[in-house]
């Protein structure tokens, strides 16, 4: 089954709303510890879900390209996300999220750099071994 377009960018909004919200609220306690974590297996997640939906297998040049703006998408949108975090601080009386944190992009570019480390991996076997 083959998604238009139109569906595919239906699809990127909606998580991009659903992620934009579950980042915003603060993690229950039972994840706190786990935090850098869940951010590094979001962002590698993240990175899988959009190469996969808009990949084509007959473009090799746009497949490259389309790669590395999934990626700076979502380098972007982490960062965004932070300075969100900050802003909504400032903002609402309630404190719905913790502060802007560093070391959550690094670890969101780090999922990014690792999924990308595996899509390398994968694009240069599938040549090799023609499949």
């Amino acid at each position: 089954m083959t998604l238009s377009k139109l569906n595919k960018i239906i699809i990127v909004l909606f998580l991009c709303l659903i992620s934009f919200i579950g980042f915003m609220i603060k993690l229950p306690s039972v994840f706190s510890h786990h935090d850098k974590t869940l951010h590094f297996l979001f962002y590698f997640s993240a990175a899988f879900v959009l190469n996969f939906l808009w990949a084509n297998p007959n473009e090799k040049l746009s497949n490259f390209l389309k790669h590395i703006a999934i990626a700076f998408f979502l380098g972007f949108f982490g960062i965004f996300i932070e300075i969100a975090q900050e802003l909504s601080n400032h903002l609402v009386t309630k404190r719905i999220h913790g502060n802007f944190d560093p070391e959550d992009i690094f670890f969101n570019l780090l999922g990014l750099i690792f999924f990308s480390g595996l899509w390398v991996v994968y694009k240069v076997a599938k040549k090799l071994f023609n499949v």
